[in-house]
C-alpha cells in the first residue's frame, strides 16, 4: 500500500519542488529551508520526493547505509570489515527518510559511544543517532527554528562536512552523514539566527495559493487521496517514475556540465551587487546552477540556471532594515542580472589581459635553450 502523497501531484508550489529536486541532485548543494504558513504542502512535499528518489546501492548489514562505492567514505565498522574480508556485500534499498523531533537532545541526533563497555571489556560500542540513519537518505526538521541553537549547528555542521565524528574518553567513531537537509518553519512563531539561516543553502517563501481553481483543484486530490491512496497512487505512477528517471539521469549528467569563468564573474558581480556577506552564496549559486543544468538535459550552465541558483540562494542573505521584507522580485534580480553581465565581460577581459602580460613577462624572464 502506497501511503505517501505523490510528489508530482502536489499542486504549485514549484520553486520549492525545484529548490528540493535540485538537492536530491546534488546534496552537496547544502539543503533548504522552506518558511511559509501552516497547511502550504510543506512536510508533505519532502515525503512525496523522498518517496519517489530512485534505489542506492548499500553495503549489506551496514547499519549506516555505507556507499561501497566510495570507500574514502566508509563508517569505522566498514573500513575494519574491509580490510578483514577484502571485500563489502552490496544490496540495494530505497533511500530513508528521517523525522527529527524539536525535542530532539545532542546524544539523539550524533549517537552515543559505551564508555562503560570499553573500559570493562576493551570493546567499541557505538549506538547510532539520527545523522545515522539519515546517512544518504532526507532528514527533515519541522519547526527548525524552535529546535536548540546548539542541535541545528551540529546538524548544519554534519551537513556541510559529510560525517559524523564521535569522541568520548580517547575513544572515538565516525561514519558517514550525507544526507539532504530539509528544515520548515513558521515565521510566525519566530526567526532563525542570521548565522545559521546562512548555513542553509537555500530558502524558499511559501504561501497559501489564492487561485479559487487551484485551490479546488488541491482539495479534489486531496481527498481521493485520503478514500484510496493506492488508487491515487496509480494514476501518477507514471509521472513519478518519469521524475525518478530524470533525477537520476542528472546525477549521472552533473560531472559532466561545465562552466566557464565568465560565469564565475557573473556570479560574482551578482551577489557583489546585492552586498552578500561572505562567499556562501556564490558557490550555493554555482553548485545549483549545475545541478539545475542536468536536470534540464545540459552540459553547460547558462543564464537561466544561474538565476534560478540566485532566486533560491540570495533571499535570506540579503541585508535589509528592520522590519524590511527580505524579498527577492524577478525584475530586480534581472536588472542585477544584466549589470553582472556587463560588469563580468569587462572583468573578465582585463583578467585574460592581465594573464598574457603576465605570460609575456614570464617568457621575457627565461633564458633561451639552444
Amino acid at each position: 500500500m502506497h501511503r505517501v502523497y505523490p510528489f508530482t501531484a502536489i499542486v504549485g508550489q514549484e520553486r520549492m519542488k525545484r529548490s528540493l529536486i535540485l538537492n536530491a541532485i546534488d546534496p552537496q548543494i547544502g539543503g533548504v529551508l522552506i518558511r511559509g504558513e501552516r497547511g502550504t504542502a510543506k512536510s508533505t512535499t519532502a515525503r512525496g520526493l523522498a518517496a519517489l528518489l530512485p534505489e542506492i546501492e548499500v553495503v549489506e548489514g551496514c547499519r549506516f547505509g555505507c556507499d561501497p562505492n566510495q570507500p574514502a567514505y566508509l563508517c569505522t565498522e566498514c573500513q575494519e570489515r574491509l580490510e578483514r574480508e577484502g571485500r563489502l556485500p552490496v544490496t540495494r534499498r530505497k533511500i530513508s527518510f528521517v523525522d527529527l523531533p524539536v525535542s530532539a537532545t545532542e546524544d539523539r541526533v550524533v549517537g552515543t559511544l559505551d564508555i562503560e563497555q570499553a573500559i570493562k571489556k576493551g570493546e567499541r560500542h557505538f549506538e547510532p543517532g539520527v545523522l545515522a540513519a539519515a546517512n544518504r537518505g532526507m532528514l527533515y526538521v519541522d519547526e527548525i527554528n524552535l529546535l536548540d541553537d546548539h542541535v541545528v549547528d551540529l546538524l548544519l555542521d554534519s551537513a556541510a562536512m559529510g560525517v559524523n565524528v564521535v569522541e568520548r574518553e580517547g575513544i572515538s567513531f565516525q561514519h558517514p552523514a550525507r544526507f539532504i537537509l530539509v528544515g520548515t518553519m513558521n515565521p510566525e512563531e519566530g526567526d532563525l539566527r542570521p548565522q545559521l539561516l546562512d548555513r542553509f543553502a537555500h530558502a524558499v517563501d511559501i504561501e497559501g495559493i489564492p487561485d479559487a481553481r487551484s485551490r479546488v483543484e488541491i482539495v479534489r486530490r486531496r481527498l481521493a487521496f485520503d478514500q484510496d491512496p493506492q488508487g491515487f497512487y496509480e494514476q501518477w505512477r507514471e509521472e513519478e517514475e518519469k521524475l525518478s528517471q530524470e533525477i537520476e539521469q542528472a546525477r549521472a549528467r552533473l560531472p559532466l556540465v561545465r562552466y566557464t569563468d565568465k560565469d564565475l564573474y557573473v556570479i560574482a558581480n551578482l551577489t557583489a551587487a546585492f552586498e552578500v556577506d561572505g562567499h556562501r552564496a556564490d558557490i550555493v549559486i554555482l553548485k545549483t546552477a549545475l545541478a539545475n543544468a542536468a536536470f534540464e538535459g545540459r552540459l553547460e550552465i547558462t543564464e537561466r540556471d544561474i538565476l534560478i541558483g540566485a532566486e533560491l540562494a540570495l533571499p535570506h542573505r540579503m541585508k535589509r532594515q528592520p522590519f524590511e521584507e527580505g524579498v527577492l522580485r524577478p525584475r530586480q534580480l534581472r536588472e542585477k542580472l544584466d549589470q553582472a553581465r556587463a560588469q563580468a565581460e569587462a572583468a573578465y577581459q582585463e583578467d585574460q589581459e592581465g594573464v598574457s602580460e603576465y605570460q609575456l613577462q614570464d617568457v621575457k624572464k627565461k633564458p633561451m635553450i639552444r
